[in-house]
């Protein structure tokens, strides 16, 4: 088992459904309340990939990639449309976006989190799958510049700078990112005939754990 650093076609999860994923056990207690525990501290996002699809041309560019990852053997990168950057899809990121630490005059190493906020509560996501060349940084609101005072670990989701941050200062940040999938189905049944009715293939996704 792999994980191949190539990214679903863009083109094709556009239009894929999907999204987070909790593990909730409930208990009805005999006076009717209910005992509610979960085992899972994170999320796994699910998606459906056929769903994208709208040509035979796209079902090609999907049997190729599948098979390229031998099914369910090999994770790849995917773009949730929904949720792919460290701000509002509707902005483009900035340094400031997320806070992800603060300098202690020793570490030089961070990795990328994404918080999510309602109300009083918030989760807080690792990000593992930054996109290159998206990652901007930012020590005590001071924008940092790439290769020169930081680098970007694509493959782990942590930025390094060649000088740690002073004590007590502020480390953020803000990029696009991919989520780490892959098939959970060994089969994928296509059909041109059902296909040009309006039919779409049945194939899931599913995120793993890294």
């Amino acid at each position: 088992m792999a994980f191949h650093e190539i990214r679903f076609p863009a083109n094709l999860s556009f239009g894929s459904v999907g999204g987070p994923e909790r593990r909730t056990e409930v208990v009805t207690l005999a006076n009717g309340h209910e005992e509610r525990n979960s085992p899972w501290a994170h999320s796994r996002r699910r998606y459906e990939a056929g769903a994208g699809l709208r040509t035979l041309d796209d079902i090609e560019a999907l049997v190729a990639f599948f098979e390229a990852r031998h099914g369910r053997m090999h994770g790849f990168r995917w773009k949730d449309w929904s949720d792919y950057k460290s701000c509002l899809p509707s902005r483009a990121p900035t340094h400031l976006d997320q806070t992800i630490g603060t300098g202690d005059g020793v570490t030089r190493t961070f990795a990328l989190f994404k918080t999510y906020r309602s109300g009083e509560q918030v989760y807080v996501r690792r990000i593992d799958k930054p996109v290159i060349g998206t990652v901007l940084v930012a020590v005590a609101r001071d924008p940092k510049v790439e290769e020169l005072e930081f680098t970007v670990d694509p493959i782990r989701g942590e930025i390094t700078f060649a000088v740690p941050p002073d004590i007590g200062v502020p480390v953020s940040a803000g990029f696009e990112f991919d989520v780490p999938v892959r098939f959970d189905t060994d089969r994928i049944m296509t059909s041109v005939a059902s296909f040009q009715a309006g039919e779409i293939p049945d194939v899931p996704v599913l995120e793993i754990r890294l």
